[in-house]
């Protein structure tokens, strides 16, 4: 992902709250000799050896996984909040641009069975679920219910690379940060208000 230095996002604990808070991301891997990508949860984990890794699940009907095998090299791209930058909110003339966070995970991608598919659905569940009146847990769902997982193929992701991407406006002098801002909250849709939001919380 090409990156400005000045835009670079080298805070490690920032990233991981990032992947943590945005985990709704992009498996991107070349299967059959094309590239595949499906929108689906990841998580940030560590495994039984303290490596750092996402791990999910695909349905079998997908053909993606059968690509795994043959090269085990993947892509994970995350989104955060971005928004349209007028040029109309800087107090000189220059072009309008898009303000964003966004992440990209390289790694290398294996397939697990037994035991720790059921554990990574646990995760999964517990994760989404401890906001809800009447939470669910795996551990609860039938026999009948759990035979579902035998359509899915689930997967660890052993993070080799992390990219990380935070265009916040860092390149205008604090007048126009703070106007960028103001017009930013004026607009009031959820995405200008949650890039505000970020812009406010940047070092300056």
């Amino acid at each position: 992902m090409y990156t400005p230095d000045s835009y670079k996002n080298e805070n490690q604990e920032e990233i991981k709250d990032f992947l943590i808070q945005n985990s709704f991301g992009i498996l991107i891997n070349q299967t059959n000799g094309k590239l595949w990508a499906t929108h689906i949860p990841l998580e940030l984990d560590t495994n039984k050896d303290g490596k750092e890794i996402l791990h999910g699940h695909i349905a079998k009907e997908n053909p993606q996984w059968k690509g795994f095998a043959n090269n085990d090299q993947v892509l994970a791209i995350f989104s955060g909040p971005h928004s349209y930058i007028s040029s109309s909110w800087y107090d000189h003339e220059n072009v309008p641009t898009w303000n964003y966070i966004a992440v990209h995970v390289y790694g290398k991608i294996k397939i697990i069975e037994g035991d720790a598919v059921i554990e990574s659905l646990k995760k999964l569940v517990d994760k989404y679920e401890q906001n809800s009146e009447n939470p669910i847990r795996v551990e609860d769902l039938s026999k009948k219910t759990m035979m579902q997982t035998r359509g899915i193929v689930a997967f660890e992701i052993e993070i080799t690379a992390i990219q990380a991407t935070k265009k916040m406006s860092q390149n205008r002098d604090d007048k126009n940060y703070q106007n960028i801002i103001s017009e930013l909250e004026k607009t009031n849709t959820n995405q200008s208000i949650a890039v505000a939001n970020e812009m406010k919380k940047c070092p300056r």
